[in-house]
Formats: C-alpha cells, structure tokens, sequence
C-alpha cells in the first residue's frame, strides 16, 4: 500500500504557488523487491510499501503489526504463542518451533527463516516491503504467501541521532534512540536500541487473586557498519538481536470440552486434583471483556527468549554495471517459552516450549545490465543450514492423561531436525519495445530434512512412563520397563523405540513469468504467472505411534495475477489495483492419521490435496493539498477447498472440508489513514490523523463451526501532535482501539477447554520524538 509519505515533509509553506503545488505530490518510492533498486512504479509486482513515515504514524514494532496496514496480511498467535503470518489466505498455523512458514520474513535481504525469529525486526527502519503471492525465484521455497523485507535505516555521511521516548496506559514505557555518522573516510556506522515494558493489564475474571497477566518486557538493538575500501566495494556488518522477557498470552476459556469422555465426566480426577473435571465444567465462560483471562496464579508466564544474528553483505562492481553481491549470515534463537493453555485458574494443561534453532546461510549472486538497459539479469545460488532443538514440556492434569486406572501428570514431545536447502536462481528482464517488458525467473532448489523425535517421558515424578510400560505389557504380553526420560512412542512391537528417525528429501523448480506494459509516464499494467513451493514439515507431537511423525509433503501455490499501478499526472494520486488466482496444491493443516487398534485417530500433519484462492485488491495514496494524506485500501479473498477431503474436527470426530474457506483468511480487509497538517501558534506546525482497519469474520479452524467463528473487527486509532517545521522534535498524543472494541484472533482445542485469545483494549498515551 502506497504509505510513501504519509505525514508531510513540512515544507509546504514555501512562498511560491509553483512549490507549494510541488510539495504537493506524492514523491516516488524505490524499492528493492527485484533485489536491484528501482521506482516502484516499474516494478510488476503486487507489493505494499511503507515508509520510515509511516511505520512511526502506525506504530509498527512488530510484523504482528503489519495487519493494520497491509491488507491481506493476517497475524494469528497460536495456543503455545507462536507468531503466524499468513498473506492472501496462504499460511502454516504449527506450534512447532522450527516449523517452515509459508510467508517469509527478511532483514534487508537477510533471512529470518522461522517466524519466531521476527519479533524484532521492525527496530528503526527506512521502510518495509510486502511481495505478496509466490516469491519463489528470488526469495527461495517458504514464501508462498509471499515475502517480507524490513530495510532498516543505514548509516549516515554526516553525524545524526535521535531518541522516542513513550509513557501510555498500563504504565507503558518505550526508550529508543540512534546515533548514526562516519567513523573514518571510508567507515560509516549507525547504532540503534529500543526498550519496551508494560505492566500486566490482564486480570482473572474468576478467583480471587492479585495476579496479572499481559507485561511487555522486550530490548532490541542493532548495530550497521558500513566500509567502502575501494570506490567499487562496499562491506556491511550487520550485527542485530532482542531480548524477550515478556509474559506469554493468557486465554479465555469460552467452553468445556473434554478430550477424551471414557466414563461419566470424563476420568475420575488426577493426583492431588480429584475434582479438577467437575471444576472445569463448572468454570465460568469469559465474559466479553478483553482484560478478562484465566490463568493459574501459581505459574510463571514470563517467556525468555532471545535472538542474535550477524549477516556481512559484500558488494563488488567487478565490471561496468555488473556487481557481485555476497550476503553470509548466522543466526540463533534461543525460546524457553511457558504457556497456561486452559483459560482457567486450575492445573488442566501447562505447556513450556524448550528450543533452539541455529541457521547459517550464504547469497552468492551477480547482477548486471547491457549499457542501454534494456536487458537486466541476475544469477546466484543460496545455501541454508539450520539445526532445530525443539522439545515441548507438558505438565497435564486432564481426560486424557492416563490408561484406566493409571494416571501421568507429564510428559515431552521431542523435535530435532537438521534441514540443508540448496538452490540456483536466474532472472531476466528484457525491454521488448520501449513501453513493453518480458520478465522470467527461475529456481531449483533441493531440501534435505532429517529428523529424530518421540514421544518422551520428562524424567521427573509423575511421568508417563508407568503408563507406557504397563499400556506396552498388556499390548505385547511381555514385560516392560522404561526408563525416566527416555522415549515412550511404541512401535509396531509394541515396545517403546529409541528414537523415531525419518528423513525427507525434495526438490522443486519455482518460477515466475509475465509482461508489463507502460501506457504513459508513472503507470503500468503487468500480468504474470508464478509458482512457489512450501518445504515439508514434521511436527512436534505426542506421537504414540511412529506413523504420527510422517511428514507432509511440500505444498505448491500456482499464481495467475493481473495487476494495474498508475498516478494522475500531477502525482497527487497514486493508486494500484490487482486481481488474482491460485491453484492451491497438498496445502498442509494440522490433522489426524488412523493408528489402528487400539488408539485409532491421533493427532499429525497432513495435506489437503486441492484447493483454491481467489481474490482482488486495490490500494490509492491521495494528496490533494501539502497537509492533507489519504489512504485507503482494500483486499477481498475467496477461499475454498476442492473436492472431499475428511479430517478432523477440533471438537473430535470427522468432517468433510470440501468447499470450507481457509481459516485466518477473512474475505474482506480495509484500512483507511488520513492526516492533515496545520499553522499553530510560533514556529510549530500541529498535525491531527486516524487509522481506521476492519476485517470480516473467519474461523480459526476447518470444521470447527459456530464456536470456532472469529467475529468482524473495526478498529480505529487517533493520533494529534505539534512538529517544528525543521523536524528537530515532534510531540505526538495518541490512542489505539479508542473504542475500547472487543475482538479475539484466534480459538484452540489443546485440552479439555476451547480457549480465545482476545485482542488489545483501548490504550493512550504520548510520545516526544527528537531528531538531531
């Protein structure tokens, strides 16, 4: 969406009718979607792009925010609180750690390739870029929905710096700053931080206790050098990473629902909770209230989790209009993540997401152009390496954790995976005539995952290792002892394994062909075709049996898109507009395999061999005057499944999907900023704007019905302030949600109780911004 300048450059009180008539058009925006910078005007691809602007009048911290201002972008939080990105419909809603995302995340070209590595990336930025739709040639396999870039702020010629400094409701307190210049002739450097903390706002609704839940405790930095040795090499160090110490999302629960009803309300109880059941069904549903919660007061929610990363790009004109360009980077995550799944005060299910995830990859391309321009290509190859360590710790008092009379409170699911992908990457953009272009792309890649995992006992008392030894003696007739820690998953012995180990090879061609055509200056028409994979995946899961731990096989996105992006000659309205198609194949969901006797149906990936996306956007920046921005957009998605397909409900039981809507992919998105500008009184200029973002109602899962149904959300922000004309200093009150509106993201089914996850009440406060 065209956020280019979505609060003015304040030099609009030139004295002249000629300037002021200047000031007033909307500047062109260069981007780098192709991996080469070019107007966006030129470029044949359906994207959105906001500003440093417009990332500071939106609030944008985080890509959870980006669904405010792109539509078609939708985040979702899973039960465990992992992030979701999904983009016109197309998205992988897994609680595994180092599940493969099918929309992609980068630093300025630098990969952030599992979703929980994002968290910081928003931190002091030149502008963000969302390719939307499959990005496969360019931006590699897990990017089917399409690519994110966050292009920070880069290292300045002369001394800069800044500070934000935030005080809101909840005693939210934000600190962030930047010191950017040279450090020598050749060396330039830019540092920048921000601290993040909130007290909790959420509270139980039932239960007398002081508890709360919801604090922000968040430190990102990131620290840019850039050194030109020789007027034809540039060299930058990329040094970035965040600290999270927040709490992790309580929930509301909005019904009671046993997993697994083996007698008259379900078991008789757990140790030390005989009555848990008939406490659960008699809990209270969470009123419509977004600071209402239920969580155990007893346990800790307070994640700690981390990331660093560092990334060197070289830069190398080896010929007239030809660079070579090497981008190296390692990245860590560390997450020790705890979460009250149950919506309630009680023990039912307490999860702690144990991982770590290593990355190492390697760009090595080479771009050029013939010295008319009229040909421009690129070429390169990309190696990638992660290592995955993902265990998720399950403390459990509910239906389902015992065989008969034998009772666990705990066990592990165990993921570990090391994934080598190697691709080679072309691409071509030919000027036929000068108004017509033929562009092509192409990508083989090849992916090598192998995994080993289980089902394990935690080590400690009340494991369910009794359970499995005495379940593996009446199934094998033989004796069974299982030691603490070691792995319970049975195999078709009956006996527990060592460990499951599988391995999954696959490659793929991606590719994108189309034409553009310029009809007159600052428009272009362009249609192309493209296809895009999604790598397989493992989850992690308590898998009984080892058929549970198959994996799914990569799913493909074939894209038909037409698209159109012009301005009015005098600039002031800038407007894009697309319609789209997707044949959608082996679209991978979270299901349930047939085990056999005796435990039937489990829990496991699987894919849904045919389905569709249909849809259409358009996006208008409007400057009618130098005070006055409007923006407005739209996204309408249609998405069906084709042909009967059964799977599992998540309140048990089958369902044939054939012509369900995706879930997270609500049919109509909109957004809508204005701000206008003004003379107040001495050397000030005073500023009013308002965000407006709805999106229509969905469901958070295939076949859940009326009570998985996420309700239509309108939102809407305000924000008035006071600037210098020259910009030293900007002061800023705002509000967020000032509606105080009541919205949930996300429902789940984890154990005996179907939970929510409610949205952000109202929030305000007041920022002073300096720049120097």
């Amino acid at each position: 969406m065209y956020k280019t300048l979505l609060i003015c450059s304040y030099l609009c009180s030139l004295p002249t009718l000629a300037a002021a008539e200047e000031a007033a058009s909307v500047d062109e925006v260069v981007v780098t979607a192709r991996k080469r910078a070019e107007p966006l005007s030129e470029v044949p691809l359906s994207m959105a792009v906001l500003s440093a602007q417009a990332v500071a009048a939106l609030d944008v911290k985080a890509p959870a925010d980006l669904e405010k201002a792109v539509p078609g972008f939708v985040f979702t939080a899973s039960a465990y609180d992992a992030p979701v990105f999904t983009l016109r419909g197309v998205g992988f809603f897994n609680e595994a750690l180092g599940a493969p995302p099918a929309v992609s995340v980068y630093l300025d070209q630098v990969p952030l390739p599992f979703s929980a590595m994002t968290e910081g990336a928003a931190l002091d930025l030149a502008r963000v870029e969302v390719l939307r739709g499959p990005q496969g040639v360019l931006f590699g396999q897990n990017a089917t929905g399409g690519a994110v870039n966050f292009i920070p702020a880069q290292p300045t010629a002369t001394p800069q710096a800044g500070a934000d400094l935030t005080y809101g409701r909840f005693n939210t307190a934000e600190v962030g700053g930047y010191l950017s210049g040279p450090l020598s002739d050749t060396v330039q450097s830019r540092l920048a931080v921000r601290g993040e903390r909130r007290d909790g706002f959420r509270r139980n609704y039932f239960g007398d206790d002081d508890a709360k839940n919801g604090r922000r405790d968040f430190v990102s930095g990131r620290l840019l050098t850039d050194w030109r040795p020789a007027a034809a090499v540039k060299l930058q160090l990329n040094l970035n990473g965040w600290i999270d110490r927040s709490d992790t999302r309580a929930k509301q629960k909005i019904a009671y629902a046993p997993l697994s009803p083996l007698a008259a309300g379900g078991y008789p109880g757990s140790p030390g909770y005989p009555d848990l059941q008939a406490k659960l069904e008699a809990y209270p549903v969470a009123p419509a209230d977004d600071r209402a919660a239920g969580f155990d007061p007893r346990v800790s929610p307070r994640r700690h989790d981390s990331f660093r990363q560092a990334a060197v790009r070289a830069d190398v004109e080896v010929a007239p209009r030809t660079t070579l360009t090497s981008i190296s980077s390692y990245s860590h995550l560390r997450v020790w993540r705890p979460n009250d799944i149950d919506g309630t005060i009680y023990p039912d299910i307490f999860i702690t997401v144990d991982g770590r995830i290593e990355t190492y990859s390697q760009e090595l391309r080479l771009a050029g152009a013939t010295p008319s321009q009229r040909v421009q290509w690129l070429v390169g190859g990309n190696y990638e390496h992660d290592a995955v360590d993902d265990t998720q710790q399950i403390h459990m008092n509910g239906t389902n954790s015992g065989f008969g009379a034998v009772r666990f409170q705990g066990l592990a699911n165990v993921n570990d995976q090391k994934v080598e992908t190697s691709s080679a990457f072309a691409n071509l953009d030919l000027a036929l005539t000068d108004r017509l272009s033929a562009q092509g792309g192409v990508r083989y890649t090849d992916r090598r995952d192998h995994f080993s995992g289980c089902l394990a006992d935690p080590g400690g008392p009340g494991g369910i290792r009794d359970g499995f030894a005495a379940l593996s003696m009446a199934l094998s007739g033989t004796t069974t002892a299982i030691a603490p820690g070691a792995c319970v998953t049975l195999g078709a012995d009956n006996k527990p394994v060592d460990r499951v180990r599988r391995a999954l090879n696959e490659d793929n061609v991606s590719f994108r062909t189309g034409l553009s055509w310029r009809p007159g200056p600052g428009s272009l028409l362009y249609g192309s075709v493209a296809r895009g994979y999604k790598g397989g995946a493992f989850d992690t899961l308590p898998a009984i049996r080892p058929s549970q731990i198959d994996p799914v096989r990569q799913e493909r996105v074939t894209a038909y898109e037409v698209g159109l992006r012009g301005a009015l000659p005098d600039a002031r309205l800038q407007a894009d507009a697309a319609v789209f198609h997707y044949d959608y194949d082996d679209k991978q969901i979270a299901g349930y395999v047939d085990t056999g006797a005796p435990f039937g149906l489990l829990p496991a990936l699987v894919s849904i061999p045919r389905s569709r996306v249909d849809g259409a956007g358009a996006e208008a920046h409007w400057r009618p005057t130098a005070d006055f921005d409007l923006d407005l957009s739209a996204a309408y998605l249609e998405t069906r499944v084709r042909g009967r397909f059964m799977t599992s409900s998540p309140l048990g039981g089958l369902v044939d999907i054939d012509g369900e809507a995706f879930p997270n992919a609500p049919k109509w998105q909109l957004t809508g900023d204005t701000e206008y500008r003004f003379d107040a009184p001495g050397p000030s200029r005073g500023f009013v704007g308002a965000t407006l973002s709805y999106r229509s109602r969905t469901s958070a899962a295939f076949g859940g019905g009326v009570l998985f149904a996420v309700k239509a959300s309108t939102l809407l922000d305000l924000r008035a302030g006071l600037e210098p004309r020259n910009q030293a200093w900007r002061l800023e009150v705002w509000g967020k949600n000032v509606t105080d509106a009541y919205y949930w993201t996300s429902v789940e089914h984890v154990e005996d109780t179907v939970t929510r996850l409610a949205g952000m009440p109202a929030t305000w406060g007041v920022t002073l911004t300096v720049r120097r």
